[in-house]
């Protein structure tokens, strides 16, 4: 790898902080560049680059040319590029803009056994490459695992030839000497055991000593020149016990820093290393040890921070203030971030500590090893820096990419995510719009548009912080809405480029007449995590807390909207199959001291199962879990705990009887409480359990060792209006939360029109019953008719509000300035036959008007009388659209794919 690349930095303009705060990540970011979120300098869009037939195990950059080696024979264009396959024997030089050779060709081949370049590194003055591995040829001028290039002439320089018998695997360059570390035991044969140092120009042995008991596997030069960093597999240097890691006497060899037995656990070694100016930083690699990144000060050597994501480090690179890591990552929850799942490739952090940057394009594990990208160096050209990564791999982002990509300083092009939109409404007065926020790999403060009723123009804009790893819900009140009208949202992402997301799908809500009991004490109560289960998109639970914004996520599709619900009301439920169905929250966290655990069930599975817990992994069984409710086979209730040893509370009755039950679990001073059915079913003192860092699960989690443990983890039947609070219930919020599920609520129904049509004076004769638009003019006259089929009452309630939903369409000019009345029909029609010429009659009582509509397609609502349509319910009732003036509204049919299902009533219900 290209050391003296390496060092090319920039003043980083700020520091970056990333943390978990309120609703989700808070930051203090540097100034925002024009195309991703700094301190980031790549984007995550990975640009056209030849590819290889092999494993690339090395890179270096000159000027606007990178150099790659390794095993393999030839390259090929990126797919769809233009180019024919080309011999490429271990090494390929390209265009650090183009990602195409260049006229550059070498060929690094051996007598027996396979040719590998491992190591690349150029002289300060960027004239001279020098290539190690294992090869005995460089376009057929015989050399011993170590040569010399003229990169302006591409030829081995044949002055340069020392001699090292096994493979060399890492090189470091200053201006008179190269050091080398590798497998070999002598040098010249003169004995030098992994590490040695060579003349620059002449390759002759210097006095360097740094003698290893195992492999060398990387160097680095620090920046004042005195010493040598060694990395590696090795246990002693110069007979000194120091694993894997060590610093040396740049001129002697001899030990300045030894690392005591421990500091790198034994199964773990050095693969990389990269510095800066203050400090320098370790690649580790471990079976079954420490597999992630330290950082140590240049000042005395010794450990700054140390990141212990688990995942075969393979390479690192400093730039700009970022470091930029090649591995497998797939749990860095000692970290505090993602759990053991999912291997990413590709990460960025700030030198100053472990937290993951908004940065994260992706490979897959390749062949070979199955390791990924294993080396990377950074190349420019025309004031572009370019990102090159090396390695395994065979996808990059998703897309066939085998070896080789790269990544720009400029060009950001990849959009957003969809956003995953929700809207909820237990208030007059007010709804709440939520959404999972987006991924963007390169971008990780993203901005939000949020658009009501298809408008063209956003009500509210707001910005959002998310990561790969981390996409919390981000919500805002809408606070201009009027009870019983029904409104739809989307949201769009935005990134720093202006890369735009598609609309997320329609997310609709109607406001209530009157306050919804039950959720609103819920979230009155201060539950931090509400999930009522009533949105009908995947994967995403919205979090219906005031202020908590912990989202959920679906693991393998449980059953949505299952109905009716637990409590009074227009809610339903989300089903659970008992197998492999269940969600878990969207962010990592930890629990209060004091807490409570809430949620119904209904159920008559005899195989038990986790209903609601916390645990330390996502979508796999966590290895620490309690604080959790879990059903016996026999349909007894459990609360545990662990604090050295299982608690557990047990109810005496069984609940498996297919009918809603409510359930509370409470931990705190007083210590643990169940309340079943807003009774107490039990208690222990007990006041502490397991500290950890983890996520809500519903549905299933592991229950290993747990008492009565049932025959599965995962619960077979309904959950609904499940909450977690950051403090105690109390007996009455308990018992009055249980009485509330079923006081009187409102009930909103949705009344499509089943015809819709509208009549033309100018083609009397026309019917325009097939159309997707409606019209609406006093002169020359449109008329537009609309015929729902309306339900009766529910029993017990009266009708507390109808409101007719309608949407303008695309053409332009689509609204008017003019008034709109909605008034009965009192004659006959048909949608398919009517005309002008046939209009039915209409009754003189204006239910509704609209006061203008405005251009752009949207819904506009308005609200009719109610006594009107009360007297009209469970039957037929058919409504005209009319106007006095010139300025005509056309609107979307029921026909009209746009529509949104409009023309729409709404009809409230509430108690009599």
């Amino acid at each position: 790898m290209d050391r003296s690349t390496r060092r090319r930095y920039r003043a980083l303009a700020g520091a970056l902080v990333l943390g978990l705060a309120g609703a989700g990540l808070a930051g203090a970011l540097v100034p925002q560049a024009s195309a991703i979120t700094p301190p980031v300098a790549f984007t995550a869009d990975d640009l056209p680059t030849w590819q290889t037939n092999g494993v690339v195990w090395s890179l270096a950059a000159a000027g606007s040319t990178v150099f790659a080696g390794g095993t393999f024979s030839a390259v090929r264009p990126p797919a769809g590029g233009a180019g024919t396959e080309q011999q490429a024997v271990n090494f390929v030089a390209l265009d650090a803009a183009t990602g195409a050779p260049t006229s550059c060709r070498l060929s690094f081949t051996v007598g027996s056994g396979t040719a590998t370049v491992r190591a690349l590194a150029l002289s300060a003055d960027k004239s001279t490459l020098y290539a190690g591995g294992y090869f005995g040829a460089v376009n057929g001028l015989a050399v011993s695992s170590l040569a010399a290039i003229d990169v302006a002439t591409c030829t081995p320089k044949n002055t340069f030839r020392p001699s090292f018998p096994a493979t060399v695997r890492a090189l470091a360059v200053t201006g008179d000497t190269v050091y080398v570390g590798g497998d070999f035991g002598t040098v010249s044969g003169q004995t030098r055991q992994r590490f040695a140092a060579v003349d620059a120009g002449t390759g002759a042995l210097k006095p360097f000593t740094a003698n290893a008991d195992e492999p060398g596997r990387a160097l680095e030069v620090t920046p004042d020149g005195r010493n040598v960093i060694l990395g590696g597999d090795f246990f002693t240097v110069n007979g000194t016990a120091t694993h894997a890691l060590a610093v040396v006497d740049a001129t002697t060899g001899a030990l300045t820093k030894a690392y005591p037995a421990g500091f790198i656990q034994n199964q773990s070694v050095v693969k990389d290393l990269t510095s800066d100016a203050t400090g320098f930083y370790t690649a580790n690699e471990g079976t079954g040890g420490f597999d992630g990144r330290i950082a140590l000060n240049l000042s005395d050597f010794n450990q700054k921070w140390r990141d212990s994501c688990l995942g075969a480090t393979q390479a690192v690179l400093h730039h700009q203030g970022v470091l930029y890591s090649a591995s497998h990552a797939h749990d860095c929850s000692s970290v505090g971030e993602f759990p053991d799942g999912q291997r990413h490739h590709l990460l960025a952090q700030p030198v100053t500590g472990t937290g993951k940057l908004g940065w994260a394009p992706d490979t897959n594990d390749g062949i070979g090893e199955g390791i990924g990208p294993r080396v990377l160096a950074v190349g420019a050209k025309n004031g572009v820096d370019y990102l090159w990564v090396g390695g395994e791999q065979t996808t990059v982002n998703g897309h066939a990419q085998q070896g080789l990509t790269r990544f720009a300083s400029t060009g950001d092009t990849g959009a957003p995510t969809t956003p995953v939109a929700s809207a909820g409404s237990v208030r007059p007065g007010e709804v709440q719009v939520r959404w999972r926020t987006s991924l963007d790999l390169d971008d990780s403060r993203l901005t939000y548009r949020i658009y009501r009723n298809g408008g063209a123009s956003p009500v509210h804009t707001t910005t959002a912080d998310s990561l790969f790893f981390l996409r919390p819900q981000a919500s805002w009140t809408d606070t201009a809405v009027t009870a019983g009208q029904t409104y739809t949202y989307r949201v769009t992402a935005t990134d720093a480029a202006g890369n735009t997301s598609a609309l997320s799908a329609t997310a609709s809500v109607t406001v209530p007449t009157a306050v919804q009991s039950y959720p609103d004490r819920v979230r009155s109560d201060g539950a931090t995590l509400y999930w009522r289960y009533d949105d009908p998109v995947t994967p995403f639970v919205a979090d219906s807390s005031v202020s908590g914004n912990t989202g959920g996520l679906h693991v393998n599709g449980p059953a949505l909207r299952q109905g009716p619900g637990a409590i009074t009301g227009p809610g339903t439920a989300i089903g659970f199959d008992g197998a492999v169905q269940k969600v878990h929250s969207d962010r990592r966290q930890t629990v209060t001291p004091g807490y409570s655990l809430e949620t119904w069930f209904r159920t008559s599975t005899t195989r038990g199962g986790k209903l609601l817990g916390f645990g330390n992994n996502t979508t796999r069984n966590s290895s620490a879990f309690d604080k959790h409710l879990y059903m016996t086979n026999d349909g007894r209730i459990v609360f545990g705990i662990y604090n050295g040893a299982t608690r557990t509370i047990t109810t005496a009755a069984s609940f498996n009887d297919n009918q809603w039950h409510h359930v509370v679990a409470t931990q705190g001073p007083g210590g643990m409480v169940l309340w079943v059915d807003g009774q107490n079913r039990g208690t222990l003192p007990h006041t502490t359990n397991q500290a950890y860092g983890g996520y809500w699960h519903v549905g299933g989690d592991n229950l290993n060792n747990w008492p009565n443990r049932p025959t599965s983890n995962y619960f077979a039947g309904q959950l609904d209006e499940t909450a977690v609070y950051p403090s105690v219930l109390t007996a009455a919020q308990v018992q009055n939360h249980f009485a509330l599920a079923k006081a009187p609520s409102d009930s909103v129904v949705l009344v499509t029109a089943s015809e819709d049509t509208y009549v033309n004076q100018g083609a009397p004769d026309t019917n325009y019953g097939a159309s997707g638009s409606l019209a609406v003019r006093g002169s020359s006259l449109y008329q537009s008719y609309l015929r729902f089929s309306l339900p009766a009452a529910p029993a017990g309630t009266v009708l507390k509000s109808a409101t007719l939903s309608v949407k303008t369409s695309t053409m332009s000019g689509a609204g008017t300035a003019d008034t709109v009345s909605v008034v009965p029909v009192t004659g006959a029609w048909t949608e398919a036959g009517t005309t002008y010429t046939t209009r039915p009659a209409l009754g003189g009582t204006v239910l509704g008007t609209l006061p203008g509509v405005a251009d752009g397609s949207a819904v506009a609502s308005v609200q009719l009388d109610r006594a009107a349509v009360a007297a009209a319910l469970g039957g037929g009732y058919s409504l005209a659209l009319t106007g006095p003036g010139t300025d005509a509204l056309w609107l979307w049919s029921s026909e009209a794919a746009a529509n949104e299902g409009t023309p729409q009533l709404s009809l409230t219900f509430g108690p009599a």
